[in-house]
């Protein structure tokens, strides 16, 4: 058996940083020791820059890969969402040669791990051959109950349709129905989908814009703009005076987890109320960052120091092409580390790595050193601009 030997300027084993040590994993990349530098012995690859394991993206949509540079930056949440809606039917051949283009990004960058949103089967074939392991989420869109049933049954044919192709992989993969956002999603639909997730991992878009709480409380706003597009002359779902997530999350009540996506506009009471009725009902809340998507959409930061003051389980994605400059974890991190300086490079890279290995259920193979995993080992730039896999 032959092992492979690497001392960085730094190594963080998945919790903490240790000083002057060299991580030996044999060939396969399965993890052998972390030792001492005068034990390692002879043959050690000596590395500028920060040791990772492998980084976990908990929120991307691998399909809108073709929308890169297409929409530009900063545009407000709502005309985003209108451009995603008009401009992404582009030929075939091109939506699948973007797809592979950006699986290979994120493995490249030392990507092992990705909560992957879909809303349909496209990214099944790069998916079944890839290195990467994946949470499926796929998407449903529905905004009246009258068709509620209709598409809960396309988005599981879509389901099923991933779940067939991935059955070739040599790595366990997961797939589940995911609600798109409380400006999406009737009623009806999401009590079909809570009875269809029992135990699951699923994911809902959560107050990117001061909208979507309008929405809520008064029935208008600037969602209307976005509802014309389908032909919806007002809203069509419920007024129910309070926010979103106070209106949606307490359909949900099966034992999820649940990661709320974005933040961006969530104030602290309603971190508050979901915290309290996560723990009362039997859900686990997960508070995926996306710092870059909102800097390209809104130019805005997400309220991080908030989540922190209150113990939120937080992670971290990168969104999709059609709203970020890259597929890269690191460049998530350098954004926070830039907004944020504040936050210890260790809370930075737990996000990165154990604590999205925590929420998507793959704490036990992946998200740190501990000996006998096969966690990937992943070199950072000091200033975390850059990452690449090296195991």
């Amino acid at each position: 058996m032959s092992y492979r030997k690497f001392k960085a300027d730094k190594l963080f084993d998945g919790y903490k940083f240790r000083e002057e040590k060299v991580l030996i994993t044999d060939e396969n990349g399965k993890i052998e020791a972390i030792l001492a530098a005068e034990e390692a012995g002879e043959d050690v690859l000596k590395l500028e820059g920060i040791l990772s394991p492998g980084l976990v993206n908990c929120h991307c949509h691998l399909e809108l890969s073709h929308l890169k540079n297409v929409i530009p930056p900063h545009t407000g949440l709502i005309d985003f969402l209108c451009s995603v809606v008009t401009k992404r039917d582009f030929p075939r051949e091109i939506i699948e040669a973007e797809i592979i283009k950006a699986e290979k990004e994120m493995y490249e960058n030392g990507i092992v791990a990705v909560g992957d949103i879909g809303n349909t089967a496209d990214t099944a074939v790069v998916k079944s051959k890839s290195k990467i392991r994946w949470q499926n989420f796929v998407e449903v869109l529905s905004f009246t109950d009258e068709k509620s049933l209709e598409n809960i049954t396309h988005y599981k044919q879509v389901a099923s349709d991933l779940e067939a192709a991935l059955r070739t992989s040599y790595i366990v993969h997961r797939t589940s129905l995911v609600p798109h956002s409380p400006y999406s999603i009737s009623p009806k639909t999401f009590q079909l989908i809570n009875q269809l997730t029992s135990g699951q991992i699923i994911s809902i878009h959560n107050q990117e814009h001061p909208a979507e709480d309008e929405l809520y409380r008064t029935g208008g706003g600037e969602y209307l703009r976005f509802f014309k597009i389908f032909g919806m002359e007002k809203s069509p779902f419920p007024v129910t005076g309070k926010s979103s997530i106070r209106s949606v999350l307490p359909y949900f009540n099966n034992r999820q987890t649940v990661f709320l996506i974005h933040n961006t506009f969530m104030p602290e009471e309603d971190i508050i109320w979901a915290n309290e009725y996560a723990a009362s009902n039997g859900l686990k809340l997960v508070y995926c960052l996306c710092i870059n998507a909102n800097l390209y959409i809104e130019n805005r930061v997400p309220p991080i120091d908030l989540l922190m003051k209150h113990n939120c389980h937080i992670v971290l994605g990168t969104d999709s092409y059609s709203s970020n400059w890259q597929l890269s974890i690191a460049k998530e991190m350098e954004a926070i580390r830039q907004h944020f300086p504040h936050i210890p490079d260790e809370t930075i890279l737990q996000w990165a790595t154990g604590s999205g290995a925590k929420a998507l259920g793959w704490e036990d193979e992946l998200g740190s050193f501990d000996l006998g995993r096969k966690s990937g080992v992943t070199l950072f730039s000091n200033d975390f601009s850059s990452s690449k896999k090296l195991s």
